[in-house]
């Protein structure tokens, strides 16, 4: 899969494809595409090992939402427990004060989804049950996904579950517009710990100081997940594959993390599991969602602002359209730099007009070989840059505008602009 010969873009479509299907956290479709990017490896010349964290799992035997008499599709969240909950019906467009003190034995329904501070309000407030929705309403397809209360979103809520479910928009446009008055969430389930896995390929340099290079291959429950995020596992391999071929100063780490569409469990379990590792390393970067067919290429790094520049200037100088700019980018980039590891992520963000994630629409339709090649390659000449440099020029700081951003991010600290 040599990154620049002819048939690079044929094998990485090719790729692409055969992970062309839902592949949920800690299951037997997961663990098989972690099983598959070691082959590919494999194949390629490199050893691999498979590293296994712990996830919640669970298996939901009843989930029913009957509003004032009739039942309303739905499905349970995961890991939200059992119980049956009656109630009055309310709909909670706004989180202001005003709006939350009439949470009150309540059945809620959100406009958009569970959140730490969000789900805390609600528990402080005493809703009784939660209801959300997803979807679009211009849409042929009255898909529901299969979401879940997080463990991190119950922390603030000293773990306190209630009863929560999830129906589609065109439902939920109609519950409000018949002033639906009393629900009831019937929800029944089985929870326990299940494994999820991080692959990873080390290709030493000259110092055993080294540069992490990760991506997630994990999907939602509704989505085959080709452009998020198996686009970016594949441009992990083309850049690996580089890399065998080229010296580089700095030893480089490929990091396939799994689970990260339930919180970035995978990015977290490896900071969590390899602090020696991390005093070594000088920089992340991350791939997430590239080489769809529209959409603008862009960097996002969470470090110095300087980095911001040079990598605006390396796009200018090799021709290569993009924006650059510092912020926190909700991908597996986040734990590296929460750990002092100055970090960015790469991604061609697509409008959703044009390329959705986190759904059925999520196939090779949105994808273009030729813009995977040129996403690919820039990001590779932006690594060799780093690597082969005799010392990184991006400083080991997070900044403290950064710190804070994470710490709102992390729900260390609250936005008090996102009412």
């Amino acid at each position: 899969m040599a990154l620049f010969t002819e048939n690079y873009q044929e094998e990485m479509m090719h790729i692409l494809k055969d992970m062309a299907h839902v592949r949920i956290s800690g299951t037997k479709e997961e663990a098989d595409c972690a099983i598959y990017l070691q082959e590919c490896c494999k194949k390629m010349g490199f050893e691999t090992c498979l590293e296994a964290f712990q996830v919640e799992m669970c298996d939901i035997h009843e989930a029913v939402l009957t509003v004032d008499g009739k039942e309303i599709p739905c499905k349970g969240y995961r890991c939200a427990g059992s119980g049956t909950v009656e109630a009055p019906f309310y709909y909670m467009p706004n989180t202001d004060a005003c709006s939350l003190a009439q949470c009150k034995g309540k059945i809620v329904m959100l406009d958009g989804g569970v959140g730490y501070w969000g789900y805390r309000d609600l528990i402080e407030n005493g809703a009784v049950g939660i209801i959300t929705y997803d979807g679009n309403a211009n849409y042929a397809d009255e898909d529901i996904d299969l979401r879940e209360l997080r463990s991190f979103v119950r922390e603030g809520s000293d773990n306190k579950k209630i009863p929560c479910v999830n129906i589609n928009a065109k439902s939920a446009i109609k519950l409000v517009n018949q002033n639906a008055a009393n629900a009831k969430i019937v929800l029944n389930q089985d929870e326990w710990m299940g494994d999820s896995h991080n692959v990873i390929l080390d290709l030493p340099g000259e110092t055993d100081e080294m540069i992490i290079l990760s991506a997630h291959y994990d999907s939602t429950p509704l989505s085959q997940g080709v452009y998020d995020n198996m686009s970016g596992s594949v441009g992990l391999l083309g850049i690996a594959d580089y890399f065998r071929q080229h010296p580089h100063h700095y030893s480089l780490r490929f990091l396939w993390c799994g689970s990260e569409e339930r919180g970035l469990l995978g990015s977290k379990a490896y900071v969590a599991g390899h602090e020696e590792d991390l005093k070594k390393t000088v920089l992340n970067i991350n791939l997430d969602m590239i080489g769809c067919i529209m959409g603008k290429f862009i960097a996002c790094c969470t470090s110095e602002e300087k980095l911001v520049h040079y990598i605006e200037y390396l796009a200018s100088e090799t021709g290569f359209g993009m924006a650059a700019r510092q912020g926190v980018y909700s991908s597996d980039s986040t734990p590296f730099a929460d750990k002092g590891i100055p970090a960015v992520s790469f991604a061609r963000i697509a409008s959703g007009n044009t390329a959705t994630i986190h759904n059925r629409y999520d196939t090779m339709d949105v994808m273009k070989a030729e813009h995977m090649a040129k996403d690919v390659a820039f990001i590779t000449a932006f690594t060799e840059h780093m690597a082969c440099a005799k010392h990184c020029p991006v400083s080991k700081e997070i900044p403290e505008n950064m710190k804070e951003k994470l710490d709102i991010y992390l729900n260390r600290k609250r936005d008090n602009t996102s009412h």
